[in-house]
């Protein structure tokens, strides 16, 4: 769009890809998604093979950003936000593009009505794959408004500015605003890299930006989905086994149905209850009578070697006179949001199903609402308030389904609040896992050969980022005794804490100080530049008690963690963490800070203390009581150091930040008693 007669002959696309009501509805200035991701287009399903519109999936229409005829600005997308403060970051550079002030600007996440579809909020892509295209949206918004007074005013487009939201020709004075130059439109541009501000150049994005939703979160303002409520609201209940694998044998449900108001469903091993308030609907799930037939299962006291029986042989042909073989476990742990799953389900007169659902993947529950209820995805409306936090632990759409079948059942709207116990024992787990390392070194330390082998955990931050002539790394995948899903940093938690403990043991073993053997097998100069920051903030030296390190690359991004630990009454206490982060271009650093800390913080707990425990198929800590996470008692000072690179894309910062400090940990306790601990919990009694 190089001309002003390019910018405004721009028609609006007729039938049938205008498809999105609010478009013909309010006109002005709409950038289109005219063809999903490449990644998200490979999961749905095609129609027509000819090439252009037809070998498309079949999806609606769907717009990134609107500049509607009052100027209001809205851009949308379908990732959510779950507490990783999202909306700001991808605010801010629709922002910039725009040259607004952050609260110019709504942002629409999850919607599945208004969104371009999305596979989902995971794998800390929010940031490197949205912020682009809305950069672009915004852009391609800008450049219209330009060519658009450009022409009106008979000037040349170079000659015009634009700034809170109105574009200036300052050689004549002439003003006008995004609502005046949008008014009478009805335009819908393609997405275009017309104009894109370089990021030397920001203004509003990579400069620290607070909350968008900052101040109704903290004054209780800001609603979740445990708090959305309708007209007619039911609460409901649901029927839960007594282990895992058993099996319903029979169901007396009378004195449940003799109670007011309490409708009583079931469909095959599906039980609920829909009562009038909250406490009439779990009065009628006590007063069910169940019996159920129950299976053996295995405990936690058996799990690593149901999971790896027998340690295969390797490097077997590798000599050498330094030879490590170690194995490394974890357990299973808990997500614990803050908010447990929720999610409100009403069914319309015309059929149409709308649940409000707390969810990383709204269009995932939309799928499966579908499969469930054998209606087309544009009879489902799935709305995704913001989330009490997820960490991977909401990918799943058990509690919209529960909900929706309740309301179906009862002929009303129902809420589905899973207990704390509920969560803890129905939710998945990040996986356990047993890693086994074989590495073999000259006598000065140099690295010659490397193995490792994951079973179960996953294969996330399997590869080794260290030199070494012969390196092999593979995942194994084993059936285990619990559900298991994603969590925050996937495998990387487990493979990270493996490979930078046998990194520590192989420094020992050749008499070389931790920080300069890694540095000396490191080819990635972004990585040796997070240790060194860090090592150079900390304070590092050589042959200090009680000092660790840890670090590596995931997702793009690269951490460095440093700890000081020391023994409080025979337990560990972490005094100091000081972590070095790069994650390419800062959009908000005070979000990315805010992300590390909290990884930081979050990492502490599956370091020291949490794990599942499970014997025939109960679980022994299934509350908040039993199962530990970190208190404000436990954490040390945290020092967070940001590189920030401008001159190379931005990744995620969901999940790495995490990754160096279980290791850390670990090599500091060694290096203060002398006792090596390889399995996470480090300190399971904490």
């Amino acid at each position: 769009m190089s001309t002003n007669e390019e910018l405004v002959s721009q028609p609006l696309y007729a039938s049938p890809f205008e498809r999105r009501d609010f478009l013909r509805a309010v006109g002005g200035i709409a950038v289109l998604c005219l063809a999903p991701l490449e990644a998200e287009a490979q999961q749905r399903p095609r129609r027509g093979g000819g090439g252009g519109f037809g070998a498309e999936p079949d999806l609606p229409l769907s717009a990134w950003l609107h500049i509607g005829e009052d100027g209001a600005v809205t851009a949308y997308t379908g990732k959510v936000e779950c507490g990783q403060n999202t909306r700001t970051g991808l605010t801010l550079v629709v922002a910039e593009e725009l040259r607004l002030t952050p609260a110019q600007v709504q942002l629409v996440m999850g919607d599945t009505d208004r969104v371009p579809f999305d596979m989902g909020t995971f794998g800390s892509m929010s940031a490197p794959r949205m912020a682009p295209i809305l950069r672009k949206a915004a852009a391609t918004a800008r450049e219209m408004l330009l060519g658009l007074a450009a022409a009106k005013w008979k000037v040349d487009q170079g000659q015009l500015t634009v700034a809170q939201g109105q574009v200036s020709h300052a050689a004549s004075g002439r003003q006008a605003t995004f609502a005046e130059l949008a008014k009478g439109q009805h335009y819908s541009l393609a997405l275009s890299d017309a104009g894109l501000t370089p990021p030397d150049r920001w203004q509003v994005a990579g400069h620290p930006a607070a909350n968008a939703k900052g101040r109704a979160v903290v004054t209780g303002g800001h609603r979740y989905p445990s708090d959305i409520t309708v007209p007619g609201l039911a609460y409901g209940k649901i029927l839960r086994p007594p282990s895992y694998g058993a099996r319903l044998k029979s169901l007396d449900s009378a004195r449940a149905e003799a109670i007011s108001g309490v409708t009583v469903v079931r469909q095959d091993e599906f039980v609920g209850v829909v009562g009038p308030t909250p406490a009439a609907a779990e009065e009628a799930l006590l007063a069910l009578k169940a019996e159920w037939q129950t299976a053996s299962q295995i405990s936690d006291a058996e799990l690593f070697a149901h999971l790896r029986p027998k340690r295969l042989t390797v490097l077997a042909d590798v000599a050498g006179p330094v030879r490590l073989e170690q194995t490394y476990t974890v357990a299973y742990i808990a997500h614990t949001p803050l908010e447990p799953r929720a999610a409100v389900a009403q069914w319309g007169e015309d059929g149409r199903l709308t649940v409000w659902a707390g969810t990383q993947r709204p269009f995932g529950v939309r799928q499966d609402l579908a499969r469930e209820f054998k209606l087309a995805e544009d009879k489902i409306h799935v709305l995704m308030p913001d989330a009490g936090g997820g960490y991977g632990g909401k990918h799943t759409s058990e509690h919209a389904i529960e909900a929706a079948r309740l309301a179906h059942a009862a002929k009303r709207p129902v809420k589905l609040i899973w207990t704390r116990t509920e969560e803890f024992t129905w939710a998945y787990f990040r996986p356990a896992g047993v890693i086994d390392v074989t590495a073999v070194a000259e006598r000065d330390g140099a690295l010659t050969a490397w193995e490792m082998h994951n079973y179960h955990s996953g294969p996330s931050g399997l590869e080794t980022p260290y030199t070494v002539p012969r390196a092999k790394a593979e995942f194994h995948r084993v059936d285990g005794p619990l559900r298991t899903g994603s969590y925050r940093g996937l495998a990387a938690t487990a493979n990270f804490f493996a490979r930078e403990t046998a990194m520590d043991e192989l420094a020992v073993a050749v008499g070389a100080d931790p920080l300069a053997y890694r540095l000396r097998h490191l080819r990635d100069a972004r990585l040796k530049a997070v240790f060194e920051a860090a090592a150079n903030h900390f304070g590092w030296q050589p042959g200090l008690k009680g000092i660790g390190l840890g670090g590596g690359s995931e997702k793009g991004s690269h951490v460095a963690t440093c700890v000081q630990v020391v023994l409080d009454g025979g337990k560990p206490r972490v005094l100091r963490a000081v972590t070095a982060f790069e994650c390419g271009t800062l959009i908000n650093p005070s979000g990315v800070r805010n992300q590390v800390e909290g990884g930081m913080m979050q990492a502490l707990g599956g370091a020291l203390f949490e794990a599942i425990g499970f014997a025939d198929g109960k679980l022994r800590n299934a509350s908040l009581s039993a199962y530990r996470v970190p208190r404000f008692s436990d954490l040390p000072k945290i020092e967070v150091l940001l590189l920030d690179r401008r001159d190379i894309a931005t990744a995620g910062a969901g999940e790495t930040p995490l990754m160096g400090m279980a290791p850390a940990i670990g090599n500091a306790l060694f290096s203060l008693t002398g006792e090596r601990r390889r399995s996470m919990p480090l300190w399971p009694t904490g």
